[in-house]
């Protein structure tokens, strides 16, 4: 198992492919013209590959904050369903942590649906902690 950075390659579509797992109100073109905007502000791609194909995609952003100082945010992560319960996730976090590091970063972060209990166990495996609660405002542009 290795990790890259998504680059337009002959893996691009896989590893979109993957990703739709955990975003599938989304298509093929609709995710990668998001991606690539989300791109201009930093955001960046990773994703396990093996001789077996890809295994995990996961978004994320480098930002600083008064609160956590420097940071990796995890948008989104998502094992692909055919490898999971087989060590890809475990490996993709210590992936992160190693790279957090080497980037000076102080924390890693990720919000997950209240709903996910199977994620939620991995995180508490992975030695994740409840440090907040996340509120939110959604569909403001409905409610005028």
């Amino acid at each position: 198992m290795r990790v890259q950075f998504l680059e337009k390659n002959a893996d691009y579509q896989s590893v979109l492919a993957v990703l739709l797992q955990l975003r599938p109100n989304y298509n093929l073109d609709s995710l990668s013209a998001q991606i690539e905007k989300q791109r201009a502000q930093g955001y960046q791609v990773v994703y396990v590959k093996s001789s077996e194909g890809i295994l995990a995609v996961a978004g994320f952003n480098v930002g600083e904050k008064l609160a956590w100082g420097k940071y990796v945010y995890i948008d989104d992560l998502v094992t692909n369903s055919e490898f999971r319960s087989r060590g890809v996730g475990n490996f993709l976090i210590n992936w992160f942590k190693a790279y957090a590091i080497a980037n000076g970063c102080e924390q890693i972060h990720l919000d997950s649906g209240v709903q996910r209990f199977s994620a939620h166990k991995f995180y508490f495996r992975e030695s994740f902690k409840i440090a907040s609660h996340h509120f939110s405002i959604v569909g403001l542009s409905n409610n005028r």
